[in-house]
């Protein structure tokens, strides 16, 4: 009768020390993550609560003030209003011409490996090669675009591309989506090929044409992926720097100014530190809402689809 009290004490001992054990092993992993993750979190936190120029030894606590003047900073507004504006272009137009390249390589085209690696090219460039490649395209006198126009019949339409504040946003828009519809599209391609051939064929014997199989069929399979996308186009886009820096940091005036390039400018330009960590603080908040935002209705989407 009185084994039984040890041996409960033994296992008591037992998962005590393999605790011990595993926590050992995990306190190097905890250790980084607070050095390097968790401490660094805390400080931006602090120092979006002061007016500290990035320079100065000492700063002032001035509390929310900072977070209160992005209300009031209509260039904040401004930039944020582009970056919804190269988001909404990219989800739309990119994505859906990803998901158009995807479904012609799906069908079994020929030179399909080569369309796959002709599509991609462009992500594998850096911004700055992308922005000189179409600053050339763009270029006012000379330029490729405008004597395609010239040659055309259609010499009104040329136009400084992006010096003008009615077309520069478009114009950087449309270069960002050339570089960046490669992951889309190949995500799209790699989604398609995961649905089982056996479901079209059985769609087709119950006499389902092609536009029954892309809504009953693709669009269901592919809301996991395309949730994926979404999310990822969203982000990238609202986060877009280096393509905007390199073919007009902002301008004209500040009809391409975006929120990362504001930030950067508060920081770096003006050694308003304090408050460009406030802005990057909200920058990062809203992306984290737009994220589980497009979950949310991703999920509604999936339901309704299945």
């Amino acid at each position: 009768m009185r084994s039984l009290p040890v041996l409960g004490e033994y296992r008591s001992a037992a998962r005590r020390q393999e605790a011990i054990v595993g926590f050992c092993f995990v306190l190097p992993a905890l250790a980084l993550y607070a050095l390097f993750g968790l401490y660094p979190f805390i400080r931006t936190i602090a120092l979006s609560l002061t007016d500290w120029d990035g320079v100065s030894a000492t700063s002032r606590a001035v509390g929310l003030s900072n977070y209160a003047t992005a209300l009031h900073d209509n260039l904040w507004w401004t930039s944020l209003r582009n970056g919804a504006f190269f988001a909404v272009m990219a989800l739309v137009f990119m994505n859906g011409l990803a998901l158009g390249l995807a479904l012609a390589v799906d069908s079994k085209v020929r030179g399909a490996s080569f369309y796959r690696a002709l599509f991609y090219l462009p992500t594998i460039l850096s911004g700055i090669v992308v922005a000189i490649i179409w600053k050339w395209l763009y270029q006012p006198f000379g330029g490729p675009l405008n004597e395609f126009l010239k040659v055309v019949g259609l010499p009104d339409l040329a136009r400084p591309w992006l010096g003008d504040s009615r077309t520069a946003i478009w114009a950087v828009s449309i270069a960002s989506m050339w570089q960046g519809i490669g992951n889309p599209f190949l995500l799209f391609l790699a989604g398609l090929q995961g649905i089982p051939v056996e479901i079209y064929e059985a769609a087709r014997i119950d006499g389902a044409n092609e536009s029954q199989l892309f809504r009953h069929i693709i669009i269901p399979y592919l809301v996991p992926v395309g949730t994926l996308i979404s999310v990822l186009t969203v982000l990238g886009a609202m986060q877009i720097f280096n393509t905007v820096v390199a073919m007009t940091n902002g301008g004209p005036g500040y009809a391409t100014e975006v929120p990362v390039l504001h930030i950067y400018r508060e920081a770096f330009s003006l050694f308003h530190m304090g408050y460009a960590t406030a802005l990057a603080i909200i920058f990062g908040l809203l992306l984290f809402a737009l994220s589980v935002l497009q979950l949310w209705l991703s999920r509604r989407v999936g339901v309704r689809a299945s």
